[in-house]
Order: C-alpha cells, then structure tokens, then sequence
C-alpha cells in the first residue's frame, strides 16, 4: 500500500459499451412546419444532398479520366531542339520511320542507337522543332530534298496542349474544391459560409434510450450516487424543490483519480434522466482558430438553454479551465483563456428558471482556475474515490454478471487484496481471468484465474519460460525469502500471503502481502515494519550469498522513500518537530520559493533519514540472524516449489514437510495433457504459480 496515501473510494465501469446508435451531432437542423418537415427545396434534403454527391462522382472520375489521359500523353512528349539539329538528324538518317509535319511543329521518333540521346531523353526519344505556317512550304521542301520521310498534318487542335499546361492546375482545384471546401460548406449551417462550422458546438446529444448505462450499473460510491440522484430527481420534479424556494445547483464537478468512473456517473445520469444530454470533451473547444473555443461554447450554451430541462456534460474540463495567469498562457489573446472566460460568463448568466444544469469531470482540480469552482457557477464538488473493501466487492460483483464464474468463488477475499485497485482495474481483473479461463478451455472462471489475473493487470504477465542461471536463482529464493520471513514474523507488518520467485513483469521475484483491512493512516511502526521488510531481500543475501546483488536497487528506492517522506512530510523526527520540508503539492511548482529550508536544516534532515535507515536495518538483520536456519530452510524450499502460500511457509519455518508436487511434477503432468489428444484443461488444484488464494498484494520490495 503506496506510503502517505488515503485509501480512496471509487466505483465500476459498465461492461458493455453504450450503443452511439442514438448519439448523433446537433446542428440546429429543425423541420419546416410548413411543409411537413420533407423540405424539398432544401438543399440540406438528403435527396438533394444525394444527387449533388452523386453529380459530385462523375465529375470526379471525369478529372480522373483526363488526368490519366494527360499522364499518358505526358510520357509521349518530345524535347524541343533547334531547326539545324533536327536536319542533322535527318541528313543521318537517325529518325525512325517518317517525322510528322504540323502547322508549328515537326515531330519524329529517333532511333536507339542515336549518338547523345541515351543521356538526355528518355525513350520513346522523341524530338520536335517550333516552324510557323508561313515557313511550313520552306521546311517541307528542305526535308525533301534531303530524303528524309515525311507525313503532312493540318488542322491540329489548340485544346491539347492547353490541357497539358493547364489540366494539372484545374484538376488539383476541382479537388480542393470538393474534397475540402464543399464538404465544410455541407457540414455548416446558419451564418459564416463554408467556414462556419467551425463555431459551431461538436457535442452529442442523448437521451435515456440512447444510453444503456443506470445507477444500478454504478457500485463503490454510494455518497456520489446519493448527490446524483438528487439532480435526476429536480429534473423530473422540480416544482417540488422549489416549493420551499430551492433553486437547482448550477453546476456539479466531479473530482477523482483516473479510472474512477467519474465519465461513467455522467452516462449513468443520461441513463436516469428523462432529459436532453449534451456531451462534449473540454479538447473539443479548442482549435487552431482564435476564438472558436468561445463560439463553440455560446453555441452549446445557446442550444441547452433551448432545450431545457437539460444536462451538460464536459469532460477533461481541465483542458480548458486552467488556473489563469501561471505564466503560461501568452496573454489574454490566449485561445484557452478565452473559452474559459466564455464558460464562466454563460454560466454565470444562468437564470433562476434556466434549469440547465452542468456536469463537470476531471482528475486535476487542482489546475482549475478559482472562478470557474466556486459557488454559483459549480455549486458542488462530488469526489469520486478509489473503492473500500465494500466498494471493491460490489464493483467484482458487477463485473462478474456477465460473466460464468465457478460456483463458491471468495470475491470477497479477492477485494481484500486489492487495495488502491480503482474500478477500471477491477473491471479489467475480470476480463482478464475471463479470457485465460477461455483459452484454457475451462467452462468456468475459477480461483486461480482471478488469482493470475490480479497479478497480471497490476505487475505483468509471469515469464514462466524466463531461463535464470541457477546462481541467479539461489540469489532470488533468498533474496525473497528475506522479505517473507520478516513479514512472517514482524507483528507489526501486513500477513504475508504467498511469496515465488517466478519472474513477473519487471520483477524476478515478489513476496505478497494479504491486508487485513482497508488502512486510512499509517503509524510510525507500521512504517518501520515496512522499512524492516523492505531490507529483508538485501540482509539474506549479505548472510548466505557472500555478496550484495543489483537486485535491492527497488529496495533501497522504496526504502528511501518511506523513510524521507516520514522525515519531511509526516513530522516524525523527534529532532526536526512538526514541520513540513517538502514541497506543498497543492501549489503550482512555478509558485513554490526556490528555498524551502536553511543548508543546516537541510544537513539535519539528511541525519534523521540516515539514522531511521540505519535503525531499522540493524533491526531487521538482528531479526534474521536470530531465524537463520528458518530462512535457509524456506529459500531451498522456494528453490525446490517455486511458489509458497503462507500455510506451506509456515509449515517449512516450523520445520514440517510439505505434501505439495514440485515443479518438475507439475512440468510433467503439463505435458502429459499437451500429448493426450482431445483431452480438456482441467484444473487439479495445482499451477505452476502455487495455485495460491487471490487478493494479495506484494510486499513494498
């Protein structure tokens, strides 16, 4: 459990994703009354919008028919040369076959083994010379009197080589034209031309029928729902809130770690509300256009206002309401001081009887400008925290509707031992047992595939095939064993659950812990615990290996840590008192002082972080030395087993046998399945992870 961190509450995702069958973009579009709504003259009549794409086709493959004409006739053009250069051609009877005498022109095909050609043309090497008609007779004759070929041909037409100068030119228009600038003119209505779409509002607008996401699909948050459901409750009756002169809040901001599900309440009110939902993203205001962020949002506040009773959702609203003047905006021409300007001012302009109300979400309110969070604009602040044990039970129990799960499964313990989990992660802890159980051919998801998924969704996959040198190993099982003897025996220190030294993720081994119970605070022993577990890996080593490893570079990190943090931040150095030395993280970096503290208060601190480090380390070694034959016993055990649940690791530091199949059993009986053709995957209890129970986490190494 991550040091100086409340335990914080959230909620599930919906499995399935809402149908967008119904969500469709709003551009102000409304039937004529006069004539039934069929608008035949409309140019926005998708019969006329039909035609006009269809005519818009054929003019294409038009273009693109003369385009490859002009290809072609490209690849056939000559290079010009001088009159004097085409009669020495002719006079070496180096052309092949007769030329071709036009009204400006004269054009002829010279062979292949043309002296000088090879370097400067490109076959079918044909050449031409500029004449006028007036000197046609005088170039005739001259090609006669050599002996040179020749047919005659009068009335060329002009058109040719004005479409090959020109056509690239008008092709690359028309499709500018058409591809561009005609499909921005169709998207937009209302004033601004072609250009006018892009003030125009990007939300989407839904209503009950369109979302398949309700409040009962919402688990772990129990105080958000209450909050929410009073909102959905003044829009369905609010003549019953204003009998004792209520008015409806203006706005509700939704505050919480990502993959709380702050975006799933907000769907869960479309689902409930029998009201118009407008949903828009706070990165949709802004564009690379000055302005449109504010257009954007009049247009969206506009049509709400229309529409009301109504809901709209910004989400990420961070994107947009940043704290104004942190030094890095570039003045108040800035694009996004702008929209936001824009939002406080319609929010602002609400009226008593508007019943608009705005649903705001985002992971960083603490970047949020203070106009746009106080009262009167968003009149309340709904946190959504990472779920309790409660909250996580209910959240798996959700998740699993949908899914077939082994009769008797402990979900309970399951969210035991998933602390800090929020709901996405719980959401993809059963997606992730499911599929495993699906490709091991199971027709239920048991125990040990919420186990190995827990495991895979918070550390990685576990690289059973991973070759270690068997040194390496010896190094890991007692580097392990370390952490799990001291969790064993540290009263103070969270039970250990099971400890394997299969590489997983990053990790070559891991000792997991199994809470007890959610923790709000922690103690000064309770941190000392964890710095004592934390050294375990690197004081086994120092006592069986006869040397350090690189593998306690995670230990040292986390030990440093806890150990600063509890200095610094916790005031739990007799010395040093009850004072903060470390950054105010609910302040901009930018408005910290360069200097928090004195070089002798700094010098102090680096004393009292060295002394705890020293203290808890001489605690722990001590704590080992006194165990040493336990703590031999169990890494020739993990050696021998791989994996160790806290019952086998109790009965080896008892010194009693274990009745468990190694891995080489385990191997064995793998293969035997894998060569038995049309045999199914059964689960016999045994894995090559231990087959321990879920809801562990691991130790802080």
């Amino acid at each position: 459990m991550p040091i100086g961190k409340h335990n914080k509450a959230a909620f599930s995702d919906k499995p399935d994703r809402p149908s967008r069958g119904g969500d469709f973009e709003d551009n102000g579009n409304k039937p004529d009354s006069d004539n039934g709504g069929k608008e035949p003259n409309n140019p926005r009549n998708p019969q006329n919008m039909s035609s006009r794409g269809a005519m818009g086709w054929v003019v294409l493959a038009g273009l693109g028919f003369l385009l490859l004409i002009l290809i072609m006739n490209a690849q056939n053009q000559a290079e010009k040369k001088s009159w004097q250069e085409f009669v020495n051609y002719a006079e070496g009877k180096w052309f092949d076959g007769p030329v071709v005498v036009e009204d400006e022109r004269i054009v002829g095909t010279l062979q292949e083994d043309t002296p000088g050609i090879r370097a400067n043309l490109k076959p079918p090497y044909r050449v031409f010379c500029s004449i006028s008609p007036h000197t046609k007779a005088y170039h005739v004759a001259k090609l006669d009197t050599i002996g040179q070929d020749f047919t005659e041909k009068t009335g060329g037409s002009i058109l040719m080589p004005l479409l090959i100068n020109w056509g690239p030119l008008i092709i690359i228009a028309f499709l500018i034209y058409f591809f561009v600038f005609r499909s921005i003119r169709n998207s937009g209505v209302g004033p601004g031309g072609m250009l006018g779409n892009f003030g125009r509002s990007r939300h989407k607008l839904s209503n009950k029928e369109h979302s398949s996401v309700k409040l009962a699909d919402v688990a772990g948050i129990d105080e958000a729902k209450d909050e929410v459901s009073e909102i959905i409750a003044f829009l369905k009756n609010p003549k019953k809130f204003q009998r004792l002169g209520g008015r409806v809040p203006r706005g509700v901001l939704l505050i919480g770690e990502p993959g709380c599900g702050k975006t799933l309440l907000a769907k869960a009110v479309a689902g409930e509300a029998d009201v118009p939902f407008f949903s828009i993203s706070g990165s949709d205001f802004v564009e690379m256009f000055v302005g449109v962020g504010a257009s954007r949002v009049r247009d969206l506040f506009k049509q709400a206002k229309e529409s009301s009773p109504c809901i709209i959702f910004l989400d990420e609203i961070d994107a947009v309401g940043r704290r104004r003047g942190s030094g890095f905006s570039s003045g108040g021409h800035d694009e996004r001081e702008q929209t936001l300007n824009a939002i406080l001012v319609e929010m602002d302009g609400f009226e008593s009887n508007d019943q608009v109300i705005v649903i705001a979400a985002t992971n960083r309110a603490d970047v949020l400008d203070p106009a746009l969070i106080r009262p009167g604009r968003f009149d309340r602040q709904i946190h959504v925290p990472l779920p309790d044990l409660r909250g996580r039970a209910e959240i798996l129990k959700v998740h699993s509707r949908r899914v077939k799960m082994a009769p008797g499964l402990d979900m309970e313990k399951l969210a035991r031992g998933t602390p800090m989990f929020s709901g996405a992660d719980l959401s993809a802890i059963i997606n992730e047992a499911a599929i495993d159980a699906t490709l091991q051919g199971k027709d239920f998801v048991e125990q040990a595939d919420l186990e190995e998924a827990r495991d895979k969704v918070r550390w990685g996959r576990a690289r059973k095939s991973h070759k270690i040198d068997e040194q390496e190993k010896r190094t890991i099982a007692y580097h392990e064993a370390g952490h799990a003897l001291l969790m064993y025996y540290d009263e103070d220190s969270e039970p250990l659950h099971k400890v394997t030294i299969i590489p997983r993720g990053q990790a070559l081994g891991v000792a997991f812990m199994l809470p007890e119970k959610d923790r709000h605070i922690m103690t000064r022993r309770q941190l000392q615990a964890q710095l004592r577990v934390t050294f375990g890996g690197r004081i086994a080593e120092e006592i069986f290996c006869g040397d350090i490893s690189s593998g306690a570079a995670q230990d040292i990190r986390q030990a440093s840590r806890i150990a600063r943090t509890m200095i610094t931040e916790y005031g739990m150095s007799d010395k040093l008192g009850f004072l903060l030395y470390a950054q105010d993280e609910s302040q901009n970096p930018w408005e910290q002082p360069e200097k928090l503290y004195s070089d002798e208060t700094a010098n102090a601190i680096d004393l009292e972080v060295r002394a705890l480090i020293d203290q808890t380390y001489g605690e722990a070694s001590e704590r080992l030395h006194e165990h040493r034959d336990a703590l031999e016993r169990l890494a020739e055990a993990l050696l021998r087993y791989e994996t160790l649940n806290r019952d086998e690791v109790e009965r080896v530091v008892k010194g009693q046998p274990l009745a468990k199949s190694t891995v080489r059993d385990l191997i064995d009986a793998e293969k035997d399945r894998a060569d038995t053709p049309g045999k199914p995957a059964q689960s016999n209890g045994l894995s090559l992870d231990g087959g321990a129970t879920p809801g562990a986490i691991p130790s802080p190494a």
